[in-house]
């Protein structure tokens, strides 16, 4: 008898390897404002890197300004620093202790690029998934090996590992897909 943990963890590991690259994806700019572009900014504070969204409330009030409002005014520069250190290109605007980050219109070339980098990292999803399907088959050809499961379990079992496979590698490519979509739109 096939173990079903085996069959569990496979789903959850591919379960989670989809939900990464989603929320790396979220991060991606598209040219539209979201506070998901600044998850990725670490924040030099209180003498050491802090997220920045545990130092200041961020808002989008209109489709091209994303606002921070720091909870602390000494740390203004810093958060300031981050955001010209990381690789948004964006620069922030400071008012007193109000940050505007202005998203300016992604450029056509620009747009090309970012599907790109896009679709790589859809891609490298796609190898960890399949990793994982690897992984499992090895896993369930040794149970066969130790006589602990049939033939036919084995192959019906990595069927249904193949159908798993099939089915997130689907979820990347939709997901691939409506990234695109959105970097695309003018």
């Amino acid at each position: 008898m096939i173990d079903q943990s085996i069959i569990a963890r496979i789903e959850d590991r591919m379960k989670k390897s989809v939900e990464a690259i989603r929320h790396e994806l979220a991060t991606i700019r598209t040219g539209r404002a979201s506070s998901t572009l600044l998850d990725k900014i670490m924040v030099e504070a209180y003498g050491s890197e802090m997220p920045l969204k545990q130092l200041a409330g961020i808002s989008v009030p209109e489709a091209r300004l994303i606002v921070i409002q720091p909870f602390d005014k000494s740390v203004v520069q810093s958060i300031e620093k981050a955001i010209l250190k990381s690789d948004l290109g964006l620069t922030p605007n400071v008012d007193g202790t109000t940050i505007r980050l202005p998203i300016p219109a992604l450029t056509e070339e620009r747009r090309k690029e970012l599907v790109k980098v896009v679709k790589k990292k859809v891609e490298d999803s796609k190898v960890s998934i399949r990793n994982i399907r690897r992984d499992a088959n090895e896993e369930l050809k040794e149970t066969e090996k130790k006589g602990q499961a049939s033939e036919d379990e084995v192959r019906r079992a990595q069927e249904h590992v193949q159908k798993t496979t099939d089915r997130y590698i689907k979820e990347l490519d939709d997901a691939f897909s409506v990234k695109e979509k959105e970097i695309m739109e003018v």
